[in-house]
């Protein structure tokens, strides 16, 4: 299981010759069944957990100079709750660039990318950053998050057929001739060697 959710895409299907599970013989559903992570799974992987977890860091630090300097705190001559603006928007921005960063072969980044990005307002909010603390209620924290997190997981991405279809090519044109076209171009090709060797002529 990757750590984004996954391109949809046909099923594999069983080899030639190989064990049918039950229910898959003459059923044309089964030869059109898709894979793709289910609802749990999408509610799990679109939350932007790294760069949450890198959040939590920043704010328990702005947290604790503004419980120690008040609302007038400041860090290098910097209101801390510009710092803790700052951190919120740099952190909604870096959630789509760290689903860029970590995606591999096969996984829907682009829709990962834009659910994290509305996805990190939604848990700094909940999880209290110091950007919210003039306007941070716990239940309406609670509500907003469960209510994004149960809508996220309808979110499903688009299959990607256009890859699959170059791909198909390429490994077609790789493919290597059958073998009998092979022996029929070996054998012309012999037959053109010996006709070009050149035969002795009449004697003196």
């Amino acid at each position: 299981m990757g750590r984004l959710v996954r391109i949809p895409r046909p099923a594999s299907q069983p080899r030639e010759g190989a064990g049918v599970g039950v229910g898959t013989a003459g059923d044309p559903a089964a030869s059109t069944a898709i894979e793709q992570d289910d609802y749990l799974l999408r509610l799990a992987k679109y939350v932007p957990a790294e760069v949450l977890a890198f959040s939590i860091l920043i704010n328990a630090i702005l947290d604790q100079a503004l419980r120690n300097g008040g609302p007038a705190a400041m860090m290098a001559g910097v209101p801390v709750t510009t710092i803790a603006i700052a951190a919120l928007i740099l952190g909604t921005i870096m959630s789509p660039f760290y689903v860029w960063y970590v995606h591999q072969k096969g996984d829907a980044w682009v829709t990962n990318a834009w659910v994290s990005f509305f996805a990190f307002p939604f848990w700094s909010y909940a999880l209290g950053a110091v950007a919210f603390a003039d306007y941070r209620d716990g239940n309406l924290a609670a509500i907003l998050l469960a209510s994004f997190t149960a809508m996220s997981g309808l979110i499903k991405p688009l299959p990607f057929e256009p890859a699959d279809a170059e791909e198909a090519k390429e490994t077609a044109t790789r493919e290597p001739a059958p073998r009998g076209a092979r022996s029929a171009a070996t054998a012309a090709r012999r037959l053109v060697d010996v006709s070009a060797i050149p035969m002795p002529g009449p004697g003196p």
